[in-house]
């Protein structure tokens, strides 16, 4: 059995009236907010449903249920880490991780470096290791009208 796993990570989160968002742990002021019960991450919330889906060890929803008044304005870092904690001790490391946001605004380009660098402090790996897109809805369904931002993830582990 090859020693290589991939995952696939998706989330959505609809935007209401507020004054920032977070976007890899990057706090982007803007005169919208993600609703969610956490902090609405949805990039960090695709890279974690990606990192345990490679591991097969279930998904967000599994280890911070959005029942649980715990998870109530929960840091997605946190969750990421801890996350990403379980897929070490199965024995796993990164060996890369791409991601797509998909945003009508704000205008993600010139943020890009910055989330990378942080998505690369949050998991301690290199930068280069990490690739991010940034995408628009060419003004088309709900990410076009700005109703909501997406992110896809995807991730290479290998088990050591």
């Amino acid at each position: 059995m090859s020693p290589l796993r991939i995952g696939l990570g998706h989330d959505t989160h609809r935007l209401i009236e507020g004054t920032e968002i977070v976007l890899g742990g990057v706090r982007i002021p803007f005169d919208y907010s993600l609703a969610g019960h956490s902090d609405a991450d949805v990039l960090l919330h695709a890279i974690t449903d990606a990192l345990l889906g490679a591991a097969a060890i279930g998904d967000i929803g599994d280890l911070f249920p959005d029942g649980d008044s715990a998870n109530q304005g929960r840091s997605s870092v946190e969750m990421l880490q801890i996350a990403y904690e379980l897929v070490r001790k199965k024995g796993f490391v990164l060996v890369n991780l791409d991601c797509i946001l998909f945003a009508e605004q704000p205008r993600l380009g010139p943020l890009k470096q910055t989330i990378r660098q942080r998505l690369a402090e949050i998991l301690d790996v290199e930068p280069d290791r990490i690739g991010l897109k940034a995408k628009t809805g060419e003004k088309v369904g709900p990410i076009g009208r700005m109703e909501a931002i997406a992110a896809e993830a995807i991730t290479l582990l290998e088990k050591v």
